[in-house]
């Protein structure tokens, strides 16, 4: 993993004054390069034109962050840099917020710029929906886990599409629906289990022989069975299949079409956080 943007910065302060070239206004400015990220409970603005603004401020960065880490880094065996988990934190964070209000979502989304408005449009309907989907918990134990390195899920989404013929964002859709890609750990109330929440006797017809519990026999399973219930000639059947739901069918579409029109978008949905509902408000489970 390459250093994060902050520490790049700072490398390159030292090395203009040790070559004996850096003068004072210079090392400001330099320093002044690297963006601030936010504090993982930085408070977000109620005013639409102020959380616009940040808003955009922050996705900028991230998706910055993001062309950083996929270009000089190593996706396949890392994790996010702290700025990028930082950044892709309070986009989701203002993202729930505009979900669960829908006055100040259609205000603020009016307000950011063209290049950002259908991509948080998009993000902000499938989060409502899963909203309605998931009623709030009373439960207060969690599993929680690392997810595997976000490049080596992209090779076992794209190994599955040339099996199966499922298109990998949307299997990056389900997988990042159903679990965050991993990070919940618990079986759900119906006691689906694994990355892609399969019930073991549905697990024995579709896995494969696999491990219901690895991300990579998880994901070819689930490439199985969304291919044996109509993918992809009707990813909607397909998927209605897997989740009998038109709010879940819409979610994972809203997210699998900000996946293929914007290759950032799974890292950036890949270094979201894991939230529950409660009856006192959001809980976080993972993170900073």
């Amino acid at each position: 993993m390459r250093r994060s943007l902050i520490t790049v910065a700072a490398l390159a302060v030292v090395i203009i004054a040790a070559c004996g070239g850096g003068t004072k206004a210079h090392t400001a400015a330099t320093t002044a390069q690297a963006p601030v990220p936010p504090s993982p409970n930085e408070k977000l603005p109620t005013d639409p034109s102020a959380l616009s603004a940040r808003l955009t401020q922050v996705s900028d960065q991230l998706n910055g962050s993001i062309d950083a880490w996929t270009r000089n880094g190593n996706p396949s065996v890392g994790t996010p840099p702290q700025p990028l988990t930082l950044q892709a934190l309070y986009v989701q964070r203002a993202y729930r917020l505009l979900a669960r209000r829908p006055g100040l979502a259609s205000q603020t989304l009016a307000q950011l710029p063209a290049r950002l408005r259908p991509s948080a449009g998009n993000s902000v309907a499938a989060l409502r929906d899963l909203m309605r989907l998931t009623p709030t918990t009373h439960r207060h134990t969690f599993k929680t886990g690392q997810p595997a390195p976000a490049g080596q899920l992209l090779g076992f989404y794209r190994q599955a599409q040339r099996r199966f013929d499922v298109k990998w964002n949307v299997l990056a859709s389900v997988n990042f629906v159903e679990t965050d890609f991993n990070r919940i750990r618990s079986s759900s109330s119906a006691g689906a289990q694994g990355p892609m929440q399969f019930m073991p006797s549905t697990w024995r017809e579709y896995g494969l022989g696999g491990n219901l519990h690895d991300p990579h026999d998880a994901i070819l399973g689930a490439a199985n069975y969304l291919h044996r219930s109509g993918a992809p000639g009707n990813y909607h059947h397909a998927l209605y299949a897997y989740n009998p739901s038109p709010l879940y069918v819409n979610a994972v579409l809203r997210y699998a079409q900000r996946i293929a029109t914007d290759r950032r978008a799974f890292y950036g949905y890949y270094a979201w956080q894991v939230f529950v509902r409660t009856p006192s408000g959001d809980r976080r489970l993972t993170g900073p």
